[in-house]
């Protein structure tokens, strides 16, 4: 898991083959006024959304992991408190394994808590069990996949 600040994204890129354009698609978006919806970047290999939405309380807070792609989370206005654990000491299964989805749901508890404030973002490899959109307000975020 990464967490950094947009400023920083540069520092990134070499990390995965199209986290360049990954973060390039980011950089040209007018992000505060950027329209709730997917958007298509490079075909199968990555695209984004967008949603905004209240936030949920810890409990409610879904535990989720991928298998095929990498999540760049990106808080682009509001306070989001993420959930996170290792995948090695998640062991509670919710729901299998969705091929069509990529996601595994837990019901284990994250061991860490994070903020991400406007203009932060995190990376979510394979290995690390995430639990997003926890807070007491209105949250808009870009959530951009990744294939592996």
């Amino acid at each position: 898991m990464i967490i950094d600040t947009l400023a920083n994204a540069e520092k990134y890129i070499h990390l995965h083959p199209l986290f360049a354009k990954a973060f390039e698609f980011i950089n040209q978006q007018n992000l505060k006024e950027i329209v709730i919806g997917k958007y298509p970047i490079d075909g199968v290999n990555l695209h984004a959304s967008v949603s905004e939405k209240q936030g949920t309380g810890k409990p409610e807070a879904k535990f989720e992991a991928h298998n095929h792609c990498i999540d760049i989370q990106l808080c682009i206005s509001g306070t989001e408190t993420i959930g996170w654990k290792p995948r090695q000491d998640c062991v509670d299964i919710a729901t299998p394994y969705n091929p069509e989805k990529d996601v595994t749901f837990f019901n284990d508890k994250p061991g860490t808590y994070f903020e991400l404030h406007d203009m932060q973002f995190a990376i979510f490899y394979p290995e690390d069990v995430h639990a997003p959109m926890i807070g007491e307000e209105v949250i808009k975020k870009m959530v951009v996949k990744v294939k592996l």
